[in-house]
């Protein structure tokens, strides 16, 4: 049987119509003052003017079901690596240099060695951003959470905060036909699309977390599934420290996929003609659950966990230096003047915000 995100209970078209009715809401506050936002809902980061030169970039997000893999294997050691990966690479989307995360952890049962587990992963992952923790909040909320299995239960949700000086904000607008699109490498799932790899890897027992399937070249299923997100915020400030680099936009690629390129604030396209490569977990996840194509590319980062939209000219100075910090960076396609498309001519696919993919 064909296994979608539909179907194992995420509807992502249901959720898109939710929160265009919330920010919808959201859009009226009265504040009784100029709004200090600089960029409109739905990029990856908004940004709040200081004063006339300097603004406050502003995320958040959160580990999502990944969480069930580690309360299910009791290793919560790398899920702190995840949460500050979500929220850095946000941020740094819009220009900035993330400064510092707040965490928010709700438990079932504050467990003392589970939740020095979570802080060497903040830690680490913190120390990879080069982000400071300054405070956070831990909720005990029995009534609300339950861990698999109880009492293991746990949410962990981040807040990031960095600063951009307004006339560097990258928004995308910079990008025109013709430029480079560079793709940095996954390292595995990230943090998105977990209740369709559990339940397409783990159901009617195909596999349990600890089996090593041939795919995963050694790994278990729980290892990889646990593989922390991939933190790209040196690399990214590297080039934007560069302005013989001229970046003209930055793309998180989450869920989404490579339709994430599309919140970029630019009225043109991108054709995908060389992807990068697969992570094994991903194949794995698309043979045991009959996925289809289209569903994985809307759901799952596919192997390329973050986009960078460069002058064509300048494409080989930007992968010098992406190289050092994310080997396997590669131009992956290019920008063109089709207006809100991302086709991917390897696989006949062509891809809308509001559509998803498709077969041309």
């Amino acid at each position: 049987m064909t296994d979608s995100y539909t179907n194992a209970g995420v509807d992502t078209a249901a959720a898109e119509r939710a929160v265009d009715g919330l920010v919808a809401v959201l859009r009226t506050i009265d504040l009784g003052r100029p709004s200090r936002a600089v960029l409109g809902s739905g990029h990856y980061a908004n940004v709040l003017a200081l004063s006339d030169t300097l603004g406050i970039a502003l995320s958040t997000d959160g580990v999502g079901s990944k969480l069930i893999v580690a309360e299910q294997l009791q290793r919560f050691d790398t899920v702190g690596i995840d949460c500050i990966a979500m929220n850095v690479n946000d941020v740094v989307c819009v220009g900035a240099e993330p400064l510092a995360v707040l965490d928010y952890v709700a438990v079932e049962r504050a467990d003392p060695a589970m939740l020095r587990e979570l802080a060497v992963g903040l830690k680490a992952g913190a120390e990879l951003a080069g982000v400071e923790i300054p405070g956070g909040e831990l909720a005990q909320l029995p009534e609300l959470i339950r861990g698999h299995p109880s009492p293991l239960g746990l949410d962990l949700v981040g807040a990031c905060f960095g600063t951009v000086a307004l006339d560097a904000i990258v928004t995308g607008a910079a990008c025109k036909p013709g430029d480079a699109v560079i793709g940095l490498p996954s390292s595995g799932l990230h943090s998105n699309g977990y209740t369709l790899a559990r339940r397409a890897l783990q159901q009617d027992g195909e596999l349990g977390l600890g089996d090593r399937p041939d795919e995963l070249g050694g790994a278990s299923v729980g290892e990889a599934l646990l593989e922390p997100t991939a933190i790209y915020v040196r690399a990214v400030l590297e080039l934007l420290g560069d302005p013989a680099i001229d970046v003209h936009g930055l793309a998180h690629i989450t869920s989404g996929g490579l339709l994430n390129l599309l919140r970029l604030d630019a009225h043109v396209g991108f054709e995908i003609d060389v992807p990068l490569p697969r992570p094994a977990i991903v194949e794995l996840v698309a043979r045991l659950g009959a996925v289809a194509e289209t569903e994985l590319l809307e759901i799952f980062n596919c192997g390329c966990g973050f986009c960078i939209v460069v002058p064509a000219a300048n494409t080989d100075a930007a992968l010098t230096r992406l190289e050092a910090h994310h080997p396997g960076s590669a131009r992956i396609g290019a920008v063109t003047d089709r207006d809100g498309l991302v086709e991917l001519p390897g696989s006949g696919l062509l891809g809308r915000a509001a559509g998803g993919f498709q077969v041309v």
